[in-house]
């Protein structure tokens, strides 16, 4: 990656680097030579999760970074079973643990949980808590669909900064114009 890649304002005024490195499915003893690569190579966004079990390898490379962790911007993602609220506070205390951070920039729910919606509404009211604490800097959710949205927006105090969504690639040729 060559260049200075720009930001997106986030709805809160934070600065959100526009191309982040996922760690999705990276194996943990993989990890931190991979995060090491990309922030050699530029990159300033690291995107981990609790459920992908590599938060303490991304925290390692982002502290031996050139940069260290200010220069970084760090996400990560509460899984399903550590929603509600206290469970919500809990599991950002773990990740905040492994990542070797006492500020996340950006926090998010992995995903709805439709069984369960109350749950997910308590995870978030949670997110909205850190916020508020300084714990993180910008709060989110990710894969929401429209309905689960709508939910959360008609009971949330913050409008999410962001919907992270997979899209899936395809290797179909693009057509030329």
């Amino acid at each position: 990656m060559t260049g200075q890649v720009p930001n997106i304002a986030l709805n809160n005024g934070v600065e959100m680097p526009s191309i982040g490195f996922g760690v999705f499915q990276t194996p943990p003893e993989e990890t931190r030579t991979a995060v090491a690569a990309a922030l050699e190579t530029g990159y300033r966004h690291v995107d981990t999760a609790a459920a992908y079990g590599n938060e303490r390898e991304v925290g390692e490379a982002v502290r031996a970074s050139k940069g260290g962790r200010a220069a970084v911007f760090l996400e990560t993602k509460i899984w399903i079973s550590d929603y509600g609220y206290d469970q919500t506070l809990h599991a950002f205390g773990k990740s905040a643990g492994k990542l070797g951070v006492d500020q996340i920039d950006l926090l998010i729910l992995h995903q709805a949980l439709p069984s369960d919606f109350g749950k997910t509404l308590a995870a978030y009211r949670a997110l909205e808590t850190l916020l508020k604490d300084g714990k993180v800097r910008a709060i989110g959710v990710s894969n929401f669909m429209v309905e689960h949205l709508t939910t959360l927006l008609d009971a949330a105090e913050v409008v999410p900064a962001v919907n992270q969504i997979t899209l899936e690639s395809f290797s179909r040729p693009i057509p030329e114009a």
